[in-house]
């Protein structure tokens, strides 16, 4: 860990700043310290996507890629400390905890992906409104109490 905290730099970035485009060559890899990074997919005509959300102290990058598949923008200002790519795939050769650890957090995604697949195509208008509410709340205070009467936060995303 001494080694790869010599590599790694701290960083803040603004919202809307893109962090890494769909098809752009990987080179490093950070860890999301705070705020909220929005992953998007672009379709043909412009439009784009929401895949997923990811916040503290979610790793945002896919090892072993060349290029990256989504596009990643600070839906607020987000706060990073980043990795060169080499460094982190010699750590997971060496370590096999770090790459435990990062597999987990794939497979977490994986389930992510799926209830933002139920919500996105079963669940009607109110239900999408307040499993994204439900998410943001969860994810910007992991140490919410489920029973709690009220929380409140800011949003990371506009309606559009």
């Amino acid at each position: 860990l001494v080694g790869l905290a010599k590599t790694s730099s701290k960083h803040t970035v603004e919202p809307g700043v893109e962090l890494i485009g769909d098809a752009e060559t990987v080179d490093s890899y950070s860890n999301v310290l705070s705020g909220v990074v929005k992953l998007t997919k672009s379709l043909s005509d412009g439009r784009q996507q929401i895949v997923g959300l990811q916040f503290a102290p979610d790793f945002l990058g896919r090892p072993f890629k060349v290029e990256s598949a989504i596009n990643a923008e600070a839906a607020t200002a987000v706060s990073l400390c980043s990795f060169p790519k080499a460094a982190i795939e010699r750590m997971m050769k060496e370590s096999p905890e770090l790459e435990h650890r990062l597999f987990k957090q794939t497979l977490n995604e994986l389930d992510d992906a799926r209830d933002w697949m139920v919500t996105l195509g079963r669940k009607s208008a109110s239900e999408k409104v307040a499993s994204f509410l439900l998410m943001i709340a969860r994810n910007i205070d992991p140490t919410l109490d489920p029973a709690a009467q009220s929380t409140s936060f800011d949003l990371p995303l506009t309606r559009a």
